[in-house]
């Protein structure tokens, strides 16, 4: 029986990693099936960007987060997504030892700052539709600065402490099995610390809340329609159904946020509590594909916006036709309707 020689990550190397070879046509469609998928993700969330950061009428406390979600989802895909789908793809890591340990770094505080930013999204839209009087008074566009700016700070020491205490800033051969891989040592008590922190918590929240604000818009909803049963104004009438249409396009879009949000990184943690390995390997190829998975949702956000937000849509063609560079563009109105 004919035996298939085993390829290896560095040939030149006794104590190289084992690499995963596939036939030519595969590696060219997995390249630019990962080209697309990066380049989508840079490319809408840089629309995000541009849209908030440029159009004045967009200068809102929730805005703001989702600007703040974008550029985090931004880095994602320049500097995390390229790396990752290159392991999955070649199943070795051929970045070195130093690129390891800033590749982990990025990864988890850039994730964990899109989660928190979900959430603190899902917050936000609480406080907006189950106690607008408090909204309007307490939540400012300074406030909404000051939390991004806690949401990335806390984010970045959480993580940096993950990673220091399970001995993943000592360097990479200590924990290396083979070299061709980048491992990331977690103990078990981190484990659950880390799912605990970054999933749990702020998903309940998201789930709690959201659950919530769908209850309250509902009520809102059956109040309006009460109250336009009475009225019989055509203005006003048209004003009810405005009114009752933002309300459910604003619950089931943030909805369709929190699903999408779920079912990208609720797979990943299932995995980390069935198997609790001391490390994460760069060459499992489950591993990566669950990490790509969980990245993936940085390219499915600008989508739903997208899809659901108008005025994402008209900022798009604005940006596209280079007609922000005309004068006073920032001033532009986004919106057809006064909601």
């Amino acid at each position: 029986m004919e035996q298939t020689e085993v390829q290896y990550c560095f040939q030149s190397s006794n104590s190289s990693c084992p690499k995963e070879v596939r036939p030519t046509a595969v590696y060219v469609v997995m390249y630019i099936s990962a080209a697309a998928v990066v380049m989508l993700t840079m490319c809408g969330n840089l629309m995000v960007i541009i849209s908030i950061s440029h159009f004045k009428q967009l200068h809102t406390p929730t805005n703001l987060l989702v600007l703040s979600l974008a550029v985090a989802d931004f880095l994602i895909g320049v500097t995390v997504m390229p790396f990752c789908l290159i392991v999955l793809i070649e199943t070795c890591w051929y970045f070195g030892e130093t690129v390891c340990i800033i590749y982990n770094t990025l990864r988890f505080v850039l994730t964990s700052v899109s989660i928190n930013h979900v959430a603190c999204i899902a917050i936000d839209r609480y406080f907006a539709v189950c106690d607008p009087l408090l909204y309007s008074t307490k939540i400012t566009v300074n406030i909404t600065w000051l939390i991004i700016m806690l949401n990335w700070l806390i984010s970045l020491l959480y993580n940096l402490a993950l990673i220091y205490f399970n001995g993943n800033m000592n360097g990479v051969e200590e924990i290396t099995i083979c070299y061709g891989d980048c491992l990331f040592a977690i103990s078990e008590t981190w484990v659950i610390v880390d799912l605990l922190v970054v999933f749990i918590l702020p998903c309940s929240v998201m789930i709690i809340l959201y659950l919530k604000v769908f209850v309250v818009a509902k009520k809102h909803v059956k109040v309006i329609s009460a109250i336009r049963e009475h009225k019989s104004s055509n203005d006003e009438n048209k004003s009810k159904k405005i009114t009752i249409k933002s309300e459910r396009k604003a619950v089931k879009t943030l909805g369709i946020v929190i699903a999408v949000f779920l079912l990208c990184l609720v797979p990943y943690y299932i995995c980390t509590l069935v198997d609790t390995n001391v490390s994460l390997s760069s060459s499992s190829v489950v591993i990566n594909f669950l990490f790509w998975l969980l990245y993936f949702n940085s390219a499915v956000n600008p989508i739903i916006y997208a899809l659901f937000y108008p005025w994402f849509q008209k900022s798009v063609k604005l940006i596209v036709t280079l007609r922000i560079f005309k004068p006073a563009s920032s001033l532009l109105n986004l919106f057809p309707q006064k909601l």
